[in-house]
């Protein structure tokens, strides 16, 4: 199988397993650190390569590999299960710490270990678009071939906008997301808005920049319409908060790969029960997207 349609099946990422953990819970646990000031450092170009080389390890199924990538910056690669669903994924992780209470703040990615990596889910903003960093573990364990890419401070907490992962290519968080990109997985970031943002509104769908993915784009707005939320489709008619500025949804533009940029508003995100409904609606795509 080609790089381009999801690498081989990675293996267990050798000897270092963790008890069965509930993924939600373990990322709530990561996230609830982060703060408005400090808790970021731009990555070198280096550093960047480094991370974005062994995740590509990962995905291609050498995972030992991988670990030797991360260890040269301090990171580590382990296995969790999920309590919640069964399910192995290896996770990348900063060694220097599983609370959020780092210097660094470069964040984690989760791989599927079941299967190719055929998708992917990301969470530029946790906490700063609250409870997106649930959403997201949600949407990871919905389908199979998943990759979470997880942002790894509050959006405020680099200078002069550093750690605003949506709006940077200086990350890892963006590399990682490039290097999906480059194997033409299809993606979709989660993002929050306050309800007088866009009073009426519930969510906005929107492609971004690009437009491979309108067919993606109105399965999930039908699928949300029928949860019974009010979304404004941001690929077919003018709409606030549709992200043509994000610069993962440019590089999928560019290279002409499918992208969704989602947005629901703080009463649907604080919400436990319609936070689980919209992940239900998303995972209808990326079940679909989880098919060779």
């Amino acid at each position: 199988m080609s790089a381009r349609s999801g690498g081989a099946p990675p293996t267990a990422p050798g000897p270092r397993p963790s008890p069965s953990d509930d993924l939600e819970q373990r990322i709530s646990r990561f996230t609830a650190g982060f703060g408005q000031r400090g808790g970021y450092r731009t990555p070198t170009d280096r550093e960047r390569r480094a991370f974005t080389g062994a995740v590509t390890h990962l995905l291609d199924g050498d995972p030992e590999a991988a670990r030797a990538g991360l260890t040269e910056i301090d990171f580590t690669l382990r296995t969790v299960t999920d309590a919640a669903s069964g399910r192995r994924y290896a996770e990348v992780a900063d060694a220097a710490s599983e609370s959020g209470h780092t210097t660094r703040g470069w964040g984690r990615v989760y791989v599927d270990l079941d299967g190719p990596a055929r998708w992917s889910v990301q969470v530029p903003h946790p906490v700063a678009d609250a409870r997106t960093e649930l959403l997201g573990a949600r949407v990871l364990r919905g389908a199979t071939g998943g990759v979470l890419v997880l942002a790894g401070a509050h959006r405020d907490a680099g200078e002069d906008g550093a750690a605003d992962v949506a709006h940077r290519e200086d990350s890892v968080f963006h590399a990682v997301v490039d290097e999906l990109t480059r194997r033409n997985l299809p993606g979709v970031q989660l993002h929050g808005f306050a309800d007088e943002s866009f009073r009426g509104r519930d969510a906005v769908v929107s492609t971004g920049r690009g437009d491979s993915a309108v067919a993606d784009a109105e399965q999930l707005t039908a699928a949300l319409r029928r949860d019974g939320l009010d979304v404004c489709t941001a690929y077919s008619a003018p709409c606030k908060l549709a992200g043509r500025e994000n610069e993962q949804g440019r590089t999928a533009a560019d290279r002409r790969s499918r992208f969704l940029h989602v947005e629901l508003n703080k009463t649907v995100r604080g919400d436990d029960a319609r936070l689980h409904r919209a992940a239900a609606s998303i995972t209808t795509l990326t079940e679909r997207w989880s098919r060779p």
